[in-house]
């Protein structure tokens, strides 16, 4: 389904016919405001010369709003697809399908190998020749996998072979909203523009996505990981309230995490698994994260780490406009997400004004993707009788904010190479952050050259308000101490974070792709 079909209020979307790199896109541009966003959207309009085109994956129309980005010039196809609206099939009726037993027989081969070997040789190549029957004639059909008694049989197996969960209904519909996603993903590989490249952002369906472009085109495929993709989901999953447990009292033990969250782990883990074994080169934003890549499975020779890089010179300007003084004005930058970890923040705002009566924090990012957790995010500043000092801003613009701010604060649970950290250091803001992703390397530096500039900024515990709240007051209040961070945070941004040196880097990827031949 298309943006077109499924939201009328929308606008036409540009399309091609083919396209130099063809950009897959799972929960983000230009739907969603964010880091990753901001960065394929940088992509793009940095190389002007090249023709992209772009599928974007969601999960139902209702999840999402407006475009948050202006489409670039040279973004010459947009293609938007759901994968779990109208998941119940109301376009199909059910009728009784006979399966194919050969195929039914591959099918339980590949799900006993990804239990068994996940990195047994013959994963890839069962997934992607089961892909090939998937289509609405073929043998693996959505009537087959929906409607079969030979599907029916497999998933009864199954479940009496490996759930320890004792509901078979839970069962049954976890395995059907797992699979389902397989099969738009497979129509929109049909009717994809070509492409002289493919690239992911994550893994996940949308890597998904790639190994099929690939198996079916046989041209390259980048993957480009900016958080761990499964690292995330786990973070994701291990949160969420959906998700069965339907042990008893006596069955139940708290150390243990139910098989349902342990089933869609597992789930992720094997796309990602499938997604590095197709990938051409796999990027990770630093050395950490590509370490975990290579234990996910990634092949070592395929990697390697491009950081992200910023205009310096956009937001360098911003630093004329600074008023003297350091502004008592905390702000995080970031979605209102629990990821982001808002309360945290919220909590070290009680402790920063009650030694800085005239402090604010702001929150500048947007509220709708959990509107939940964001009203638990104003009720918690309520009870903390910080309405006067703790301000949502919603979606802003960093030109706009930055010369009025401290400090960038990042208090999240999980990040890759924040490019709001290096955007501050551009406009001369240093950073108080939690220690998570690079960034103890972007306030500390690598060891040698870059850890001799010195600090440009304070890395915290996770999930400590006082700690935060402590560090963001020493640089508040001592200007010297906040200059010396200003300095160098604009030092490493210009020597090792510059636009100029992800776009080399990319541009030398899309060249090595563009010269090679099927």
């Amino acid at each position: 389904m298309t943006a077109a079909s499924s939201s009328t209020s929308r606008p036409a979307l540009p399309t091609a016919d083919s396209v130099d790199v063809l950009l897959l896109l799972e929960g983000t541009f230009p739907y969603v405001a964010g880091g990753v966003s901001s960065w394929v959207n940088q992509i793009i309009r940095g190389f002007p010369e090249l023709r992209f085109g772009a599928i974007f994956i969601g999960s139902r129309p209702q999840d999402y709003g407006d475009m948050r980005y202006a489409l670039p010039d040279n973004l010459v196809h947009l293609e938007v697809t759901y994968l779990y609206d109208d998941l119940g099939g109301s376009d199909i009726r059910p009728t009784k399908v006979q399966a194919d037993k050969t195929v039914m027989a591959e099918v339980k081969d590949l799900h006993d190998l990804l239990h068994a070997n996940m990195a047994h040789p013959d994963c890839g190549r069962l997934f992607a020749s089961l892909m090939d029957q998937a289509h609405p004639c073929g043998a693996l059909s959505r009537e087959t996998f929906l409607h079969s008694e030979a599907a029916w049989k497999q998933i009864k197996d199954g479940y009496r072979r490996y759930s320890t969960d004792p509901s078979f209904v839970d069962y049954f519909w976890t395995i059907r909203i797992m699979h389902a996603p397989f099969w738009r993903l497979r129509a929109v590989a049909e009717r994809c523009p070509q492409a002289r490249i493919y690239h992911s952002i994550s893994t996940g369906y949308a890597g998904i996505l790639g190994v099929l472009l690939k198996h079916r085109n046989q041209r390259p495929f980048i993957l480009s990981e900016h958080g761990i993709y499964v690292k995330e989901r786990k973070i994701d999953l291990y949160q969420a309230q959906w998700i069965k447990d339907n042990r008893t009292v006596f069955e139940h033990d708290p150390s243990q995490v139910s098989y349902y969250r342990q089933l869609w782990i597992r789930f992720f883990e094997h796309l990602g698994y499938l997604t590095y074994q197709a990938s051409d080169h796999i990027v990770a934003l630093y050395e950490a994260n590509r370490q975990r890549q290579l234990i996910d499975g990634a092949p070592p020779e395929r990697t390697s780490n491009i950081p992200n890089g910023v205009d310096v010179e956009r937001f360098g300007a911003l630093r004329s406009q600074r008023s003297e003084g350091v502004p008592p004005v905390l702000c995080l930058i970031g979605r209102v997400v629990p990821i982001k970890d808002i309360k945290t923040f919220v909590r070290a705002m009680r402790i920063v004004v009650d030694r800085m009566p005239h402090a604010e924090a702001w929150i500048a990012g947007p509220e709708d993707e959990d509107p939940s957790y964001a009203a638990e995010c104003h009720d918690l500043v309520e009870r903390l009788e910080l309405q006067a000092s703790v301000k949502f801003l919603g979606f802003q613009k960093l030109t706009d904010i930055l010369p009025k701010v401290g400090l960038v604060v990042l208090s999240s649970i999980s990040e890759a190479l924040p490019l709001v950290i290096l955007e501050g250091y551009a406009a001369g803001v240093p950073t108080v952050s939690t220690d998570v992703g690079s960034c103890r390397q972007l306030v500390y530096g690598l060891p040698g050259a870059d850890e001799a500039i010195g600090a440009s900024g304070r890395i915290v515990r996770i999930a400590d308000p006082e700690a935060l709240a402590q560090a963001s007051l020493e640089l508040l209040t001592d200007p010297v101490v906040w200059k010396q961070t200003s300095q160098a945070g604009i030092a490493r941004v210009e020597k090792y974070y510059a636009q100029h040196m992800l776009f080399d880097s990319y541009r030398a990827l899309y060249d090595q792709g563009f010269a090679w031949q099927a």
